[in-house]
């Protein structure tokens, strides 16, 4: 069994749960459909690759090839994470304004057209700093007891 992959795969896991009382402590609303989303706080993105850069820091040492690679991993998916599919999920905010805007205009339009609505674009995609940070302060928590509870003695 590859001990890295599970406690990656566990910290996702535990940052995706995480989201649902984070959630409801922010806005006082219950929804465990939040396990399955992309986004908010913290970011299973970030707690996935810093938990398996940490454990192999401690299992093979920060100078060890395995490091370097999940290393620079993890800092392009935290990048990616808070910066290009931050910056997606806030033109879909836009995108999703346009059709209310859109609305607007032609109240008062003459012309009968029917139009079908497609269903919204998903606006929640990547991550605040804060979340990617929080999803990386989780992971290296997790790493670092993974590396405890997996340790030969």
């Amino acid at each position: 069994m590859n001990k890295g992959a599970v406690i990656a795969i566990s910290s996702i896991g535990l940052a995706q749960a995480l989201k649902i009382p984070i959630h409801y402590a922010k806005t006082k609303e219950w929804k465990p459909d939040i396990f399955l989303a992309t986004g908010g706080m913290p970011s299973s993105h970030s707690a996935g690759v810093s938990s398996l850069t940490t454990y192999v820091a401690l299992t093979k040492g920060v100078r060890s090839i395995d490091f370097a690679l999940s290393l620079v991993y993890g800092m392009i998916v935290m990048y990616d994470a808070q910066g290009i599919r931050r910056q997606t999920g806030e033109l879909t905010l836009k995108v999703n304004d346009l059709d209310e805007l859109m609305d607007k205009i032609h109240e008062d339009d003459p012309v009968e057209f029917e139009e079908k609505s497609p269903d919204p674009l998903k606006e929640m995609l990547g991550h605040q700093p804060k979340e990617v940070l929080g999803g990386a302060l989780l992971g290296m928590a997790m790493g670092f007891a993974g590396y405890l509870l997996t340790k030969k003695r």
